[in-house]
């Protein structure tokens, strides 16, 4: 089986790395505009499956030219590409995968859908962490219960060592997190489809020493299709992000400030943006290579053999010191992987457009992540 990435970045590093130690693959291309970056990425890793392939993702032609002869392709690059590189998948006839994130986008793709099953290929947007196995999870474990009052999905990237003011650090692009920060969060309340302005409605949740109390408030894009999929048969269906306590008010008090504003603006000679900026000064302040974290934490409450019942997935997952890779990347890419492997081999046999919460299995799916280290708990609570 023969796989691509598109972008060489964090997320698509990981990719490679656990493509590279999988037995049914048989050659990975790494692709990337900066062809420096691509080929230190693959010298690090040190597998021979990897090739190198300098590639423009604004180059249409080039997309499809380089996309075809694979399997699998994996957009690993800004959301704001996902929409062209699944219209470059189709007409390459190969299978799509990306990390999505973006409510808006992802609609665009599922305009797709026809000519994808005209194509006989699978376009999967929300892959990775959450959107991604947080909802594949949360999907399965619902279609355990005869009826399901509640769902809410909390996750979040966070540093071991946490420092004043945010007490965060960047685990994924500094353009995503913002994403999250901005737009509506789509809700199930009362059975019917809402949307709740991001940063908001905090709550306070406890997870396992060292970590103990956290925040989380609603962010934008983790709860996928899953209001649509469960309006009207789900009282209360939620997406929060995990953060240590104060980083919301903090960080959402910049944006009522007007730093995440795409309003050109003046300062000497120089015509920027405030989100350009923005975006700089948390890269410049939040960029670094502390050792990381990821939380997870489903819960889905209904009723289970005639009795009201709570069914509790969780996950603590740790920066790789061997690997030298972070628990967002693992968290991320390596679902992600296991996704793509699985259309490969036949395991998903679905075609069109798609999230993962539609068409991946529990069972081989967990299998896969339990035998990468990312152990997630599955617990059943007593309501009386």
């Amino acid at each position: 089986m023969n796989y691509l990435i598109i972008g060489s970045g964090l997320m698509g590093s990981a990719l490679a790395y656990d493509l590279a130690h999988s037995d049914n693959v048989n050659s990975i291309t790494l692709a990337d505009v900066d062809l420096q970056r691509v080929e230190s990425v693959a010298r690090t890793i040190g597998s021979p499956k990897i090739n190198t392939k300098e590639l423009d993702v604004n180059d249409y032609d080039a997309v499809i030219e380089c996309m075809a002869g694979h399997v699998c392709t994996f957009g690993a690059v800004s959301y704001r590409y996902n929409f062209a590189l699944s219209k470059a998948a189709i007409e390459a006839g190969t299978h799509y995968l990306d990390l999505g994130g973006n409510d808006e986008v992802v609609a665009r793709q599922s305009t797709l859908n026809d000519l994808a099953k005209r194509s006989n290929v699978l376009l999967l947007p929300n892959c990775g962490l959450a959107p991604g196995m947080a909802n594949v999870i949360a999907t399965r474990g619902a279609e355990l219960f005869e009826q399901v009052d509640q769902l809410t999905i909390r996750v979040g990237g966070l540093p071991q060592n946490p420092k004043p003011p945010l007490n965060y650090q960047l685990v994924f692009s500094v353009e995503g997190l913002i994403n999250e920060y901005t737009g509506k969060s789509i809700t199930l309340r009362g059975h019917q489809i809402a949307e709740i302005d991001t940063m908001t409605e905090i709550e306070s949740l406890e997870f396992p020493p060292p970590f103990g109390k956290l925040e989380a408030f609603h962010t934008s894009g983790g709860s996928s299709s899953l209001p649509q999929m469960f309006r009207g048969t789900i009282r209360h269906l939620d997406y929060k992000t995990i953060r240590y306590p104060g980083h919301c008010e903090r960080f959402k008090t910049l944006l009522d400030l007007g730093f995440g504003s795409n309003e050109p603006i003046t300062i000497g000679s120089n015509l920027m943006t405030a989100k350009e900026m923005f975006y700089e000064l948390l890269k410049r302040k939040l960029s670094g290579d502390s050792p990381d974290v990821v939380l997870m934490r489903i819960e889905i409450q209904g009723i289970k053999n005639g009795k009201q019942t709570t069914l509790r997935y969780e996950l603590i997952d740790s920066y790789d010191k061997n690997a030298n890779i972070t628990a967002m990347m693992r968290t991320t890419s390596y679902p992600t992987s296991i996704i793509g492997q699985m259309i490969a081999q036949g395991t998903i046999r679905e075609r069109g457009v798609m999230p993962p919460e539609r068409c991946v299995p529990l069972e081989p799916f967990m299998t896969e992540l339990r035998a990468r280290g990312i152990s997630i708990e599955e617990r059943w609570l007593n309501n009386s």
